[in-house]
């Protein structure tokens, strides 16, 4: 309990610092560039904790963590002096910039993080380019008492056509204890089922009801001194065939090793893109198995070129299933309270992440990074998109809006973001804290 509070007391604030520094370092950046006056640049909101000045800047710490503001001169219609370097004073193509540059920079953070994490191989099993098509089915499951098998290609969900496992997964995870209609194609024939995911108490999601993908195991895990190690498999080496059958699921490759104990087997492997053939001896365990040393699942690395293409997929697919999932709670199909995550949630999961590894908690940051995107984008006043849409709005009326109404429109834009954060740190406590059962 202890080394999980002392991972999340340092992982949060790096987290949400990066982050933090990115968006404001984007506003800070455009607004330089068009000779806008900047006062301050701080990481955090209220009392100066530790800075530095340079030229006419501030830049500093602040008490509280949460969030980060680049103060520009002249950026409220009181200060105004009428000084051209002001932020009133510029263009409003150029104000529009400065206010889209924070979530742009934000975008290209996540894009960057996701991407180095591709490089660096991923087990990450919604990647966008994996097909629809089941795997495998889990004993004793919803899939499995609907009659579904390995090979089956899924069509539509609900009725929704669907061609990749990303849009399944999705479907599943936001049906919880409901059941959910498959169209699916197998040896040529339409078929429909009906499976019911379970939900998963905390997060009131549900599960994927006992499926998973078609992809060709990898090696996720190689034990020191094991047999797996002596004959030269590499983490991220993906099993085409063993003893020349091939290898289509985990489970029948663990079944074949199991059976042969001190006998060697022929293992076909695929090694960054090129096939290769190594020769294992399973050592005999307690129950008198073969094993290797191994762990399998799914696992995936690119080059530089493609890590960032994939990235840019994968950000794109982030966002939409946001959209998907939004639409979901106002239909009341899904729980707020368990796709919505505030500041103790993300912190919760930052420490677990980082307990992990170092790659899990920069994937868990880029995802953070484009969603601080997507809602920096609402067009809810006092957030970048909401300035954005009222200087849209100026441009097409070609003229300022009154600052009375500008004033209403902020503070009812404060209620509207004080009201969402009090809701999702209730959500927090409720699935973090021993009485959020109840």
């Amino acid at each position: 309990m202890f080394n999980d509070f002392l991972y999340m007391l340092f992982a949060f604030p790096f987290a949400l610092g990066v982050i933090i520094f990115v968006h404001e370092a984007g506003h800070l950046l455009v607004a330089k560039a068009f000779n806008v006056r900047v006062h301050t640049f701080s990481l955090g909101f209220g009392k100066r904790l530790w800075g530095f000045r340079r030229g006419e800047t501030d830049y500093r710490v602040s008490l509280i963590p949460l969030g980060g503001y680049v103060k520009l001169g002249g950026e409220m219609p009181d200060e105004a002096t009428g000084d051209p370097r002001e932020f009133l004073a510029k263009p409003r193509w150029q104000r529009i910039l400065v206010y889209l540059a924070g979530p742009a920079m934000n975008v290209v953070l996540a894009i960057a993080l996701i991407a180095g994490v591709f490089m660096v191989g991923t087990t990450t099993s919604d990647l966008p380019d994996i097909e629809a098509v089941i795997g495998g089915v889990i004993e004793g499951s919803s899939a499995e008492e609907a009659g579904l098998q390995r090979g089956d290609r899924v069509l539509a969900v609900d009725g929704e056509p669907v061609e990749r496992w990303a849009q399944v997964s999705l479907a599943l995870l936001t049906s919880p204890d409901r059941a959910v209609e498959l169209t699916l194609e197998r040896q040529g024939r339409t078929l429909q089922a009906a499976v019911t995911p379970n939900r998963l108490d905390k997060y009131e999601i549900g599960d994927l009801a006992g499926l998973y993908p078609s992809v060709r195991p990898s090696i996720t895990r190689v034990e020191k001194d094991s047999p797996a190690a002596r004959g030269g498999l590499e983490v991220g080496d993906q099993l085409t065939s063993v003893d020349g059958r091939p290898v289509n699921d985990g489970k029948s490759f663990a079944d074949h090793i199991a059976a042969h104990a001190e006998t060697e087997v022929v293992l076909g492997v695929l090694r960054k893109q090129r096939p290769v053939e190594l020769r294992v001896t399973p050592k005999t365990d307690d129950q008198g198995r073969g094993l290797i040393g191994v762990g399998l699942g799914f696992y995936q690395r690119y080059g530089l070129v493609d890590a960032v293409v994939q990235s840019c997929r994968y950000n794109l697919q982030i966002v939409q299933q946001t959209f998907v999932v939004l639409d979901r709670i106002f239909k009341r199909r899904l729980s707020a309270k368990g796709a919505l995550a505030g500041p103790i949630e993300i912190a919760v999961q930052s420490g677990q992440a980082a307990q992990t590894g170092f790659k899990n908690l920069l994937h868990l940051m880029g995802l953070l990074s484009i969603s601080i995107a997507l809602v920096n984008l609402l067009p809810i006043p006092i957030l970048d998109g909401g300035q954005i849409t009222i200087l849209l709005v100026e441009s097409v009326l070609r003229r300022d809006l009154s600052l009375r109404f500008k004033e209403i429109v902020a503070q009812v834009g404060f209620v509207l973001i004080m009201l969402l954060t009090v809701t999702v740190i209730y959500f927090d406590l409720a699935k973090n804290l021993p009485f959020g059962g109840s």
